[in-house]
């Protein structure tokens, strides 16, 4: 998920080529304290694994959609034991993202190439380039993400839409918008939260200016180009990625990629209360019959 520089090409499509994450030896947290998670992929498939990282995300791809990444249990079970510390999941995955239109294998011919319980927000698919199509391009792709590569109980994870300029996309900004927003809602319609890695300028170049109801508004960001744990701790402060959303991680490379939570942990919760402990009730007296027949308590103490 390293940055790419943006390819000039005399066609419809930017260059069709897979820029992946890179490993992450991360510790728990950096020599200034400050607490890292890691992310991993397909290239740390027979390699080493990082070591006590705060959390963990997980790429579920080989470097482009309609993969899958060969070691993705191995690297999940990884996540899963991730030391915690953050307001964090301790496993989260990432998926790859790109609009190849016509040019990149499979896409819908028509609406029955992808059965959706929900309306096309641009129209029917007549099997062009269209917003429409794209649409449900993105859609599906999402749908083997969630069926195809092996995702245990997909609804209980963070799924990030990693865009990058290193895939394939149409110079059409709309329709790159429509193809991740089509991800977007199959994701969301399992119940998963869903959030957008990328760049300002690079999530800019590819989805251009969104519709005020996209449904990728008030999405989390994660953002990458930090270069140190403090710089990304100041990219926390950066504009989300979209209207609406937060920042809620931010990435630095150096030799591997590391994480830095943007959000506080929820405060720890208050004890409960103590038990309202009602006061003893007095003793009830033992009463006694005097000599002139009269009831009278047993006293307790000797009286002079």
């Amino acid at each position: 998920m390293k940055t790419a520089k943006l390819m000039a090409v005399a066609c419809l499509l930017l260059a069709w080529t897979a820029t992946p994450l890179s490993a992450a030896n991360a510790a728990p947290m950096d020599a200034s304290g400050i607490v890292l998670g890691s992310d991993i992929s397909w290239p740390q498939c027979g390699g080493g694994l990082p070591v006590g990282q705060a959390f963990g995300i997980v790429g579920v791809n080989d470097g482009r959609p309609g993969t899958a990444n060969p070691c993705f249990a191995e690297q999940l079970g990884w996540a899963s034991g991730s030391a915690g510390g953050t307001s964090q999941a301790a496993a989260a995955l990432y998926v790859n993202t790109a609009n190849p239109a016509e040019y990149g294998g499979w896409w819908p011919a028509s609406d029955a190439d992808v059965g959706m319980s929900r309306p096309n927000p641009y129209g029917s698919c007549d099997g062009t380039a269209s917003p429409a199509c794209a649409y449900l391009y993105g859609y599906a792709i999402a749908f083997d993400d969630v069926n195809h590569y092996g995702v245990p109980d997909p609804a209980k994870h963070m799924w990030w839409l990693d865009v990058e300029i290193g895939n394939a996309w149409s110079w059409d900004t709309v329709a790159n918008a429509a193809d991740i927003e089509g991800m977007a809602v199959y994701l969301q319609s399992i119940g998963a939260e869903v959030g957008i890695y990328s760049t300002s300028y690079q999530f800019g170049v590819i989805a251009g200016q969104l519709h005020p109801d996209s449904n990728l508004n008030g999405l989390k960001s994660w953002l990458a180009g930090a270069t140190s744990p403090e710089s990304a701790a100041e990219l926390c402060s950066a504009p989300p990625l979209t209207a609406g959303g937060v920042v809620a991680l931010t990435q630095f490379t150096t030799d591997f990629d590391y994480n830095y939570s943007c959000i506080p942990p929820a405060p720890p919760p208050l004890p409960p209360p103590a038990p309202v402990v009602a006061p003893p009730k007095p003793p009830v007296p033992t009463l006694t019959t005097d000599a002139s027949g009269k009831r009278k308590p047993v006293l307790s103490i000797a009286q002079n």
